[in-house]
């Protein structure tokens, strides 16, 4: 299927590893020129060396003035950005007797603002120049509640009002802007948060795996380049009518009507 995206500039926040790096190895499989950031140098190293000749900055999101330079980058040295996936920053697992205000700011700092410290300029670019598309990778956390993923849960929950609220300012201007909400993947993050439940749980890292994948209806968890699939799928021509959705992937473990 030709998806139309030859040639278009894409910006890949949390582009080193994982769903990331995922979503950053098919977009060029699909002829775009693609930048990733990361706030590690090692990990922008070891991504370069799999993907190619991409841009890498090194930054931390978290920072509004590090996040603007970033955009500031890829525009001087990429082009203008047509496609933004922010797949960037994870907030702490922490059991419920365990948080503290700190630690529920600490969550939005992670997960909520090092997203919208990206979006905020490059959605105002993109209605500038009347085309873009955002697509916002938010864990499935935002949607059913987990005690020890309360406050990342929260911050995922802001992003996915984010998305749609987003969609819907800027669709007159011709930005498109959705949210895909993987569930567990097999990636770095998914074995911390399960070692995270481990120990609420008492139990063997082992064991907390098997529990979670005995309750996906699939039978497994997702692989990052099918979450990379659906998303370089929702940035692309062929998906020009979809907006302001946050879309669940998560093998049928809560099966909803939205």
């Amino acid at each position: 299927m030709e998806l139309g995206l030859t040639g278009k500039t894409v910006l890949v926040t949390g582009g080193s590893k994982g769903i990331g790096l995922a979503c950053a190895a098919a977009f060029i499989a699909e002829g775009a020129r693609v930048a990733i950031a990361s706030r590690s140098a090692d990990n922008i190293a070891r991504a370069r060396a799999e993907l190619g000749d991409v841009l890498g900055v090194e930054a931390d999101l978290a920072d509004p003035a590090e996040a603007a330079r970033l955009v500031a980058t890829v525009e001087r040295e990429v082009g203008p950005i047509d496609v933004l996936v922010n797949s960037a920053g994870a907030a702490k697992r922490t059991p419920p007797d365990d948080l503290t205000p700190e630690a529920w700011h600490a969550a939005m700092t992670a997960k909520y603002f090092t997203y919208i410290h990206v979006i905020d300029p490059v959605v105002k670019l993109m209605a500038a120049r009347g085309f873009g598309v955002i697509v916002n990778v938010i864990g499935n956390g935002g949607k059913i509640a987990s005690p020890v993923h309360l406050a990342g849960g929260s911050a995922n929950a802001a992003l996915m009002l984010a998305t749609t609220g987003l969609a819907t300012a800027y669709a007159s201007r011709g930005v498109r802007v959705v949210g895909v909400n993987p569930g567990l993947t097999e990636t770095d993050r998914v074995t911390e948060g399960l070692a995270a439940d481990a120990r609420l749980s008492g139990i063997s890292a082992e064991e907390a795996r098997a529990r979670a994948v005995a309750r996906i209806p699939l039978g497994r968890m997702a692989e990052a380049r099918e979450v990379a699939d659906v998303v370089v799928f929702l940035a692309s021509s062929r998906a020009s009518y979809v907006t302001g959705v946050n879309i669940s992937m998560d093998g049928a473990v809560a099966a909803t009507v939205v």
